[in-house]
């Protein structure tokens, strides 16, 4: 039988990448906030997840960062898409996209009964 909580948990960390990268078209953002974004969108994150995937995507020179002055403390980093991050981010909408179409294209068929073998 499918362990249902471990396909959801599956599917949260393989969209986990496009949903930082969606926050970051908008606004360059520090670490904190884009846990909290991702949040309040239903998408709970904790830092031992995070700072290694925008390591990552930054090596990989999709993002970017900069160093900012904070008044609330020592100076925060902030991360933003690259050139090369944003080219990405269009291609990761193009298959979202087509993924969404095929799934909203498989829950509305009907239910065909299976025909018993002759």
């Amino acid at each position: 039988m499918i362990n249902v909580e471990n396909t959801k948990s599956q599917m949260r960390k393989g969209m986990l990448e496009y949903c930082i990268m969606l926050l970051l078209r908008h606004r360059p953002s520090y670490a904190n906030d884009i846990i909290e974004q991702l949040k309040g969108a239903k998408m709970i994150v904790v830092e031992g997840t995070l700072y290694p995937l925008l390591n990552r995507l930054k090596k990989d020179g999709l993002l970017k960062y900069e160093w900012q002055e904070s008044k609330q403390g020592p100076p925060r980093k902030y991360y933003a898409l690259t050139m090369d991050g944003e080219e990405a981010l269009r291609q990761l909408d193009a298959s979202w996209t087509e993924l969404a179409t095929t799934v909203d294209i498989l829950q509305s068929m009907p239910i065909t009964p299976l025909l018993p073998e002759e």
